[in-house]
């Protein structure tokens, strides 16, 4: 069933369709999220956040653009408005860690390498954390997300070159930032 099926089945008075919607978008909504709050329990209220302010909206939904461009959109928002209430950006690396983690190694030389590569991690993390909102969110919606640049345009509805100049200009910055990685390793 499409997106489109579903929110006319929601609107024609089965709420309980929505929970397509929300099953069928949530992972990726709670990804985004969390990569722009850099914080679980953030993320999660950010997600569910999105999903209220959807089923809230969802009879303002013209259908000119795609619902995931929707859902993105309004997840965007609510991690903007977050962030810019934020009087300072505190990342916990816990709470950063990949949902697998890593694994100790019975080897050192398999330890040293898996500690290095949790460290370029967090640096790589603290990095994209560092960057403005505008930068930070087109990274993750192109590198984490896999979003084409026109999705991303249509999403933030700003055109195809402002994408790509946030897309290029933030990654600079990150290599920037990241340079005294590389000197040492």
């Amino acid at each position: 069933m499409s997106d489109s099926q579903i929110i006319e089945r929601t609107l024609g008075g089965e709420p309980e369709a929505f929970n397509i919607l929300v099953h069928r978008w949530e992972r990726q909504i709670y990804g985004l999220t969390l990569r722009m709050l850099g914080r679980d329990e953030e993320a999660k209220d950010a997600t569910q956040e999105t999903f209220l302010s959807a089923y809230r909206n969802l009879p303002k939904f013209r259908g000119e653009a795609k619902f995931s461009s929707w859902i993105y959109r309004i997840a965007l928002n609510i991690c903007n408005t977050k962030l810019r209430s934020r009087a300072k950006i505190a990342i916990s690396i816990d709470e950063q860690r990949e949902t697998t983690g890593f694994e100790l190694a019975d080897d050192s030389e398999d330890l040293t390498s898996n500690i290095q590569q949790e460290q370029v991690a967090r640096h790589v993390r603290r990095a994209l954390q560092g960057l403005p909102a505008d930068m930070r969110q087109v990274i993750i919606m192109k590198e984490y997300e896999g979003l084409k640049f026109s999705e991303i345009a249509e999403i933030l509805g700003i055109p195809l070159s402002t994408v790509k100049t946030r897309m290029y200009t933030g990654l600079s910055e990150m290599r920037k930032r990241l340079e005294h990685l590389r000197e040492a390793m």
